[in-house]
């Protein structure tokens, strides 16, 4: 540890930095308040004056990055129309989730809700009753964009952490198994296996998947917009159900 890091004071601002910065060359595995104390050069228990314990570092952790969100969402605020705002702020969004890739999995495992998330989804919503939608159909959005609008999607099939280590014969092998049991399945997945550069967050969320699902996404409501919303959508039913989520 550098004589200058030793004479900064300690706060909690400088205490998340450098778990951010220890987490995202690491990994959260190696992530404690021992290991977070010798990096910053001081005594574990002066960490426990900034932030509560583990698990109050990791609700930091997450606060930190939905304030880099937050953040970069005010960059791109005036990005043209509804629709190219939306596409842009999820967007910068994803960046910020690819240079934190242990991100997505702590934030879903969370059980308190950073006070700046709920800021963020405030400016969706207004984004979108300024483009022309009701309170109704923005609502009606938030679900169906779900983790897109922080930037990653949430997989079907998880089959490890985001900072797990990846065992290329052992999934070779998994695949062979499956390929008599579930042919499709195990087609698409040869088909549409990734490039190891390919920027990704999940098993296979990568930018062109992403954006993929945003602009379908995007598209539809465009579509509602204009005039064309089916029933259901107009009296709260779902097909097949008694309401709304």
């Amino acid at each position: 540890m550098s004589e200058q890091n030793h004479r900064l004071p300690l706060s909690r601002e400088r205490a998340l930095a450098a778990a951010v910065a220890l987490v995202d060359a690491e990994g959260l595995q190696a992530l404690t308040m021992r290991r977070l104390a010798a990096e910053l050069g001081v005594e574990a228990m002066s960490l426990y004056h900034h932030l509560p314990g583990k698990e109050g570092l990791l609700d930091g952790l997450v606060e930190t990055v939905v304030g880099e969100i937050g953040a970069a969402a005010g960059r791109t605020a005036a990005a043209g129309d509804w629709r190219a705002a939306l596409r842009q702020r999820f967007l910068s969004a994803r960046e910020v989730m690819l240079r934190h890739p242990w991100a997505p999995t702590l934030l879903t495992s969370r059980s308190t809700i950073p006070a700046g998330l709920f800021a963020y989804y405030d400016a969706v919503v207004a984004t979108m009753v300024g483009g022309g939608f009701s309170y109704r159909i923005a609502h009606r959005a938030l679900h169906a964009f779900g983790s897109l609008a922080l930037g990653f999607a949430q997989e079907v099939f998880r089959p490890g952490a985001a900072d797990a280590s990846f065992d290329a014969d052992a999934a070779e092998a998994e695949l062979a198994a499956m390929a008599q049991a579930v042919p499709h399945l195990t087609a698409m997945m040869v088909a549409e296996a990734h490039d190891a550069a390919d920027p990704t967050l999940g098993w296979c969320d990568s930018q062109v998947e992403f954006e993929f699902t945003l602009d379908l996404l995007l598209d539809g409501l465009d579509r509602l917009r204009g005039g064309g919303e089916s029933p259901w959508v107009q009296h709260g039913a779902v097909p097949g159900g008694a309401g709304s989520p």
